[in-house]
């Protein structure tokens, strides 16, 4: 049964068009997306997280952590059902289209595209910050840095997904052994007092040492507890590239969680008890000042220095990944211009790569505010979090009978919880960052009205993604027979 609403017209394309639009098949088995999985969110733990304690103070943030991860955990069981249904490169984006529609589809599309084009565009800078910080060739942070970024990481991927995923792998697992290896040094300096040691704000509803700025703070801190997981959301991205997607894709999404969550823990507690909340709250780079606060460097601060910069590398290059495979999906279906989803001979979408990485470059090297950028890119994830938790709801609902290789487990009350939680993530980055929530709902309503006014009287007649599953399908069935 295929849901497929559309209010526009829409046009056949020639024989031979999803042909042209073709990615490589079984590139990637259930590590290579794990490892995926970890990449896209690894940046997240070396910094970011710590300015959640400027706004919750450590109860605060600890409680907003929970909370989003709580959220995490819900999406990505809920993501595993659609992804084993709809294994395509359109992500969250197919999903909602079965859901919701075209508009829907759109939606939640192009939200997914601002969180991933907006996201390396930040990192590039961030990773400019630590080559400038640690004297790497005498280089300043700037447009070099961020260019020679998005060259090098960009030709990768058009040289083929196998190659690219694993050496996305490869970078990921030095950066998670440094975690592991900062973890190891910072207990070694543990103090229970140094976790509430910011100040009160007495003025504030519900104040305590545990929460210096009160039960709002809990509130402020939800986007910065995001940085724990933001990403892993994007392993659907890779499903058409991925060996038997209908197992591997739920297994490397919980595997995938499993370690986020871990990591999580070990460097919130271990980051804030050797040095203090206090002094960690602001840092740009927080892992280093709580191995050796004011002093001089050591050789455990250097390593996790440099291992930092090797988390944000796997960040930015998983990330322009799935901004590549977002906007490939949706230039396919007709949402965007459909040249935009032409692939190369080694089946890379070398436009879907190219262009929002040439956005990229200009938003950094035009603003050089990283901050600002990620928490455009926060708004955009968690709209397309709740139409991607409601698009689960509405499936379960609408087709009852729909073979499901694997099933959320708690069903419609699982995608709920993530569908309330994710709003509530929205309403909170009005409370962080007014003028970024505002800038990115400016781009939304302008993508919105390109869809109502042009596109969506263009798009494919027949969804790709509902092709690419019944061929899945069929192929399963033959393999069985």
């Amino acid at each position: 049964m295929t849901l497929e609403h559309t209010s526009g017209s829409t046009t056949s394309p020639p024989d031979d068009y999803l042909e042209r639009r073709a990615l490589r098949r079984g590139s990637a088995g259930w590590l290579l997306l794990t490892g995926l999985g970890v990449a896209y969110v690894v940046s997240g733990d070396f910094s970011g997280w710590n300015i959640g304690l400027s706004k919750g103070g450590f109860g605060g943030l600890a409680v907003a952590t929970v909370l989003m991860g709580a959220m995490y955990a819900c999406l990505v069981f809920a993501l595993a059902e659609l992804s084993a249904i709809l294994p395509t490169a359109g992500g969250g984006y197919g999903f909602a289209r079965r859901a919701l529609g075209t508009w829907g589809g759109f939606l939640t599309g192009t939200a997914i595209l601002i969180e991933y084009v907006l996201a390396p565009a930040a990192i590039s800078i961030f990773i400019g910050d630590y080559v400038e910080s640690l004297g790497l060739f005498g280089l300043e942070s700037g447009w070099p840095v961020y260019l020679v970024c998005f060259v090098v990481f960009i030709g990768i991927h058009l040289w083929g997904v196998g190659e690219a995923l694993r050496f996305s792998l490869i970078v990921t697992a030095i950066a998670v052994a440094a975690l592991v290896v900062f973890a190891l040094g910072a207990f070694s300096d543990f103090h229970v007092d140094g976790l509430n040691d910011i100040p009160v704000d007495k003025e504030a509803v519900g104040s305590n040492s545990w929460l210096p700025f009160g039960l709002l703070g809990i509130w402020a801190a939800f986007p910065f507890g995001m940085w724990f997981f933001l990403g892993v959301e994007g392993v659907p991205l890779a499903a058409e590239e991925a060996k038997d997607p209908v197992r591997s894709m739920p297994k490397a999404l919980a595997l995938s969680m499993g370690i986020l969550v871990l990591l999580a823990v070990v460097t919130f507690f271990a980051a804030t008890g050797a040095q203090g909340s206090a002094a960690v709250q602001e840092a740009g780079n927080p892992l280093v000042v709580a191995l050796q606060g004011d002093g001089e460097p050591t050789t455990l601060s250097r390593f996790v220095n440099y291992a930092g910069l090797a988390g944000l590398i796997a960040s930015f290059f998983s990330l322009i990944y799935a901004g590549s495979r977002q906007l490939f999906a949706l230039s396919r279906a007709g949402y965007l211009p459909r040249f935009l989803s032409l692939t190369s001979r080694r089946k890379s979408p070398y436009l879907g790569l190219l262009i929002p990485g040439a956005i990229g470059f200009a938003l950094a090297a035009g603003t050089g505010n990283g901050a600002r950028m990620l928490n455009i890119a926060v708004f955009g994830a968690t709209i397309s979090y709740a139409l991607m938790a409601l698009s689960h709801i509405v499936l379960r609902r609408r087709e009852p009978g729909l073979h499901r290789p694997y099933r959320t487990p708690g069903g419609v009350v699982t995608s709920s919880v993530a569908f309330v939680l994710a709003l509530s993530a929205l309403v909170a980055t009005f409370l962080v960052d007014k003028d970024a929530a505002f800038m990115a709902l400016g781009v939304y309503v302008i993508a919105l009205a390109y869809f109502a006014f042009y596109s969506r009287h263009r798009l494919v007649a027949k969804a790709p993604e509902e092709e690419f599953a019944a061929l899945a399908a069929a192929e399963a069935e033959l393999e069985r027979d």
